[in-house]
């Protein structure tokens, strides 16, 4: 009986997980009047704050395939706080220091380990895709991976609600993962 509880306790933790992990992928938002936020134009209110993260172990290049995705309004919000300049991921005046500002951002806020061994990634560069930016690294030489330790802190400098949810691919196997403030890592076997 203790068993059947804990999965019914655990289908609906999931359930909650996957809705709230739906509304983040399919982009869907509630929208509000425009309003500014320091240099920052807040294109609209979303009740949640997330963001997801995908590292993939390519076996055939050795090599971690890392995605990061970022509400666009949240990301020019916390790249403006922390960086005291007007920021813009859309249409950037200045490509070049936008890169800079997200690829300094993500270096200070994720780290991981691969096999107890920290990785040291190498910034491919961003886009922005509908409402979201994705920010794109990737790890040379790792032969193969049995144990993830990923330490997250994106948004937490801007939102004491953020959840970090992250998918984990080794071997064609997914294992997923999140992360609530203030807790900042965790560790995944394969």
């Amino acid at each position: 009986m203790k068993i059947i509880v804990l999965m019914a306790s655990l289908l609906n933790k999931w359930f909650s997980f996957s809705l709230l992990t739906a509304f983040f992928i399919t982009g869907i938002r509630t929208e509000e009047p425009s309003f500014r936020l320091g240099n920052s134009v807040m294109r609209g209110f979303h009740p949640f704050h997330i963001s997801v993260t995908e590292i993939n172990h390519n076996a055939a290049d050795k090599t971690l395939e890392v995605t990061c995705k970022i509400f666009t309004d949240d990301f020019e919000g916390v790249l403006a706080k922390n960086y005291k300049t007007k920021v813009d991921l859309i249409n950037p005046p200045e490509k070049a220091l936008m890169d800079t500002l997200v690829k300094k951002y993500i270096f200070s806020h994720l780290s991981v380990k691969a096999n107890g061994k920290l990785v040291k990634f190498t910034y491919l560069g961003y886009e922005h895709d509908k409402e979201a930016v994705f920010a794109y690294l990737e790890v040379e030489n790792v032969p193969a991976v049995s144990v993830f330790t990923v330490n997250n802190k994106l948004m937490y400098d801007f939102f004491e609600d953020q959840v970090n949810i992250m998918h984990l691919y080794v071997g064609g196997n997914r294992k997923s993962t999140k992360l609530s403030y203030p807790e900042s890592e965790v560790s995944v076997n394969f």
